[in-house]
């Protein structure tokens, strides 16, 4: 890639710095979704000793690109966003992918498709991940920063898409309980 390629890749990734999440942070800020990748490939690395036969690799790399989209559309979270705002947010992504050049855009469009799909594990693994990780900040934040319809959400945010793995099945289940405790507490001090 070329360094002025690289540097407007660059600044299309350094948009999701400012584009602010739902979510609040644990110090009382609005969550960038540039925050939420971090954690979130992180998160992948961390458990790829969990799941020995997957391409932890891709599986890294699925979660680094998974919200560059936004970097156009800004953050909708899941409980609003229409098939309109997902069709315009991949389209401008995918103009976006094909100006890349090769063998990059190739491979991220491959890794994008493999995502929409969700058939591989590591494409499953991630997206469970990704609503992990959300469910995580969630808990982390004041329980003031939570709206009416998460105290429901956060309960069985991703438990679905974590069944199909043991391991993360018992995360999601530690999270729920933690999720539990939060609501608890909250609700007694309102």
């Amino acid at each position: 890639m070329s360094p002025e390629k690289l540097l407007g890749a660059l600044e299309v990734a350094g948009k999701l710095k400012d584009v602010t999440r739902h979510s609040w942070t644990a110090g009382g800020r609005r969550e960038s979704t540039a925050e939420h990748t971090f954690r979130l490939a992180l998160f992948a690395f961390f458990i790829k000793d969990e799941f020995p036969e997957i391409d932890s690799d891709k599986l890294i790399k699925m979660c680094l690109i998974h919200d560059l989209g936004e970097s156009f559309t800004g953050d909708i979270p899941s409980f609003e966003k229409t098939a309109a705002d997902e069709e315009l947010e991949e389209d401008m992504l995918a103009g976006w992918v094909a100006s890349l050049p090769e063998p990059l855009s190739s491979e991220m469009a491959s890794l994008y498709a493999e995502m929409a799909e969700r058939k591989t594990d590591e494409a499953k693994i991630y997206k469970a991940l990704d609503n992990l990780e959300a469910v995580i900040t969630h808990n982390e934040a004041d329980f003031s920063t939570w709206i009416e319809k998460e105290y429901t959400l956060n309960l069985t945010y991703g438990e679905e898409r974590c069944a199909e793995f043991p391991y993360l099945a018992k995360l999601r289940r530690l999270i729920r309980e933690i999720t539990e405790a939060k609501i608890a507490d909250g609700k007694d001090k309102k």
